[in-house]
């Protein structure tokens, strides 16, 4: 069920404490941490506690949490002290989305082309 912590998803294991985490912020409604896999000096995931499998559910699902979500991205840049970031949700496979949790990859520290890859 949306919103309810997800047995077999890392995010939700990482909400709970059970697999650790570099954690840069957190709310009552959100996490943000390190991406174990970055891919610009500063790589930051920003997640709501809750469970929405991608940005699309939460955004139909819980628009005010959503919104909780991208506040929280303009947190960590101005906590990095990025003058120009990105923020990417991936949704679906086909963009790239491995964990099946929504979240935001906040990018900077470095030139960011575009397209993306």
């Amino acid at each position: 069920m949306a919103g309810e912590p997800q047995d077999d998803c890392l995010f939700c294991k990482i909400v709970e404490g059970s697999i650790p985490a570099t954690i840069v912020r957190e709310t009552g409604t959100t996490v943000a941490f390190r991406d174990i896999n970055p891919q610009a000096p500063t790589h930051v995931l920003v997640i709501p506690k809750a469970h929405h499998r991608d940005a699309a559910a939460l955004a139909a699902a819980a628009p005010e949490l959503a919104a909780d979500v991208l506040r929280e991205t303009q947190a960590v840049a101005d906590e990095e002290k990025l003058e120009s970031y990105r923020i990417v949700f991936n949704t679906g496979s086909g963009a790239g989305q491995t964990v099946w949790h929504a979240h935001a990859h906040v990018l900077g520290g470095r030139g960011l082309e575009w397209p993306p890859g």
